[in-house]
């Protein structure tokens, strides 16, 4: 749901809670810092636009063809570079957008998402007592009250908050059972800069519908729109709380998965406190290792943690980077809520920061299922129809080159792992990269917007894995679900064959009866038929077709009259005016006879 005024997503009750209202973004920046900061947003991609202007359009009507492309991949390098630097000056938005664009593999060159998928979200601190003004503003009482310490020093500090330790007072200790939390706090002013970015972004995005070579492959304005969705939900911390108590009721019962708990009494919507629940990093190896932590069976665990939110639970963690996941050791390997005959681990992964989250519909789920399916099986034409129904291809697509791509992509490389990949010849591997990538992006190709948060899920979970365990075998991690779920639609599929069995029976059984009515009705001649629709359709197919003959018409005595006009100036010009009898009846006949259709 949206605000009509705003376009920002409407605010959501949370039972228990005082929802403070979202102020509504600004359109246009009012303070001297906010006019800078949009003009030098624009002034970025004002430059950048007459390059793209220059090298994709001039020099291509000069015959410069070979130029344009010969340097794109260079250009786009540095142009993903540049707006590193911008980013990561800036602040604010602008580095979410260089993390939302390194995702956007469907629209954007990988020369651009490449460099830009390693843009952190890290900048300089804001000091204490900005932070301290602006939370005591939210709780509404001093902070030595609301916390009984509080740690001045961040233990992190990103472009739209930051996170203190703390531990809360002695009643509220009582009341919750907890004492050490963590306390993230808005950054001050972040709103107005959310809003200052967006009303940029929004410009940058008109600019765009008028360069055609991006308006044929991609909706800006709907991108932006997209992004300030999600950035409206990641600065509201009541959201964050809310899919935080989401995420925890799916794995209630799942030994493998913590989340901290949220003490609701101390969390506004920039201010949002809850359990420390702080361990290894999960991508310390050296640190795992000296926990008696195995790397590789992390990695597995994570993986199968990730497949099970996407298709058990439909609610996905879409920002899973080493510093939103904690491995915490167990002190024994066999605790209470293991399930009989599960494997028994000395560890549990914790996920944190739930700004960000991905839905998973039920249409989206079960194209993912197929999806799954078809690559486990090795299937080209069952991975295309996949791509078909989740809608990733359309389905006026040739496919018949893909499936052959797909079928040998599957030959040489299916089954591999991150570590057999690795010594694959690079030239082979180039090679084959430049002709799939060609003729894939030849291909209709458009990405759905629930899909987005997906994509950089599985990205960022991809790369993680590998990470941990360089032999890690993404198949090996998708046969078992794969195995289950074909499971699941055998059973549905015989289900399926079940009823349509039952409702055949179901006919067959009325169908004598059913014969016999129309045969009685036949003979007391009582069937009729309706032929009126049928009729009127005809009528208009035949007017359709006189006034195009009416138009040939004047188009033949227009010319004909024209080329006589010199030798034989009465007869052509004669021809001239006698053909807007025949224009006038292609143009008006039928006016005001249209009946019903």
């Amino acid at each position: 749901m949206t605000d009509a005024a705003t376009g920002a997503p409407e605010s959501r009750p949370i039972p228990g809670m005082a929802l403070v209202s979202r102020p509504a973004p600004r359109v246009a920046p009012q303070k001297p810092v906010h006019r800078a900061r949009y003009r030098r947003i624009l002034s970025f991609a004002a430059r950048e636009f007459i390059k793209i202007w220059w090298y994709e359009l001039v020099l291509p009507r000069f015959g410069l063809t070979s130029v344009s492309e010969r340097t794109r991949a260079r250009r786009m390098q540095r142009f993903a570079r540049r707006f590193h630097t911008l980013a990561v000056s800036l602040g604010g938005l602008m580095i979410k957008v260089g993390q939302f664009m390194s995702s956007r593999l469907d629209v954007l060159p990988p020369e651009i998402t490449a460099e830009l998928e390693g843009l952190q979200d890290e900048v300089p601190a804001v000091p204490f007592p900005a932070i301290k003004q602006l939370a005591e503003a939210e709780l509404g009482i001093p902070l030595e009250r609301a916390y009984s310490w509080f740690d001045e020093t961040p233990v992190a500090a990103a472009s739209l908050g930051q996170a203190h330790r703390a531990r809360l007072s002695a009643l509220d200790a009582a009341d919750t059972g907890l004492e050490h939390v963590v306390v993230k706090v808005q950054r001050p002013g972040i709103d107005e800069i959310v809003a200052v970015d967006l009303a940029a972004l929004r410009r940058v995005a008109q600019w765009l519908t008028r360069v055609r070579i991006v308006a044929d492959r991609v909706d800006a304005p709907a991108l932006v729109e997209e992004f300030a969705a999600t950035s409206f939900e990641e600065i509201d911390y009541l959201h964050e709380a809310a899919s935080a108590e989401r995420f925890r009721e799916n794995f209630a019962d799942d030994p493998r998965v913590d989340t901290p708990e949220i003490v609701w009494e101390r969390s506004t919507r920039r201010v949002l406190t809850l359990s420390d629940v702080t361990a290894i990093k999960i991508n310390d190896t050296g640190a795992l290792r000296a926990a008696g932590i195995d790397p590789s069976e992390v990695a597995d665990v994570f993986a199968e943690v990730m497949f099970d939110q996407v298709f058990t639970h439909s609610f996905v963690h879409a920002d899973p980077h080493p510093g939103n996941i904690f491995v915490t050791p167990r002190p024994s390997a066999g605790w209470e809520g293991d399930e009989p005959g599960a494997p028994q681990r000395n560890f549990r992964l914790t996920f944190i920061d739930f700004g960000m989250m991905a839905e998973v519909p039920d249409n989206l789920r079960d194209g993912l299922r197929t999806l799954l399916i078809a690559v486990a099986g090795r299937d080209s034409r069952g991975l295309v129809a996949a791509a078909q129904e989740i809608g990733v291809l359309l389905p006026s697509a040739d496919t018949a080159e893909l499936e052959r791509a797909l079928t040998a992509l599957f030959a040489r490389f299916g089954g591999m792992g991150f570590a057999e990949l690795s010594k694959v010849d690079p030239r082979e591997f180039r090679d084959f990269a430049e002709e799939f990538g060609d003729m894939v992006r030849s291909l209709p190709l458009q990405l759905p917007e629930n899909m987005l948060l997906l994509i950089r899920a599985v990205s960022l979970t991809s790369g993680m894995c590998s990470g941990l365990d360089p032999a890690f075998n993404v198949w090996d991690a998708a046969e078992p679900y794969a195995a289950r779920l074909l499971r699941d639609e055998s059973g549905n599929l015989l289900q399926a064959f079940a009823n349509q069995a039952m409702g055949t029976a179901a006919t067959t059984m009325r169908l004598p009866q059913r014969i016999d009515d129309v045969i009685t009705r036949i003979e007391d001649g009582s069937v009729t038929f309706d032929t009126s629709r049928l009729e009127r359709r005809l009528d208009r197919l035949e007017g359709i077709a006189r006034r195009i003959a009416s138009g040939v018409l004047f188009a033949a005595m227009l010319i004909g009259g024209a080329l006589l006009v010199a030798p034989l100036p009465p007869l052509g010009i004669t021809l001239i005016c006698v053909s807007a009898l025949p224009l006038l009846h292609s143009l008006f006949a039928g006016v005001g006879r249209r009946g019903p259709r």
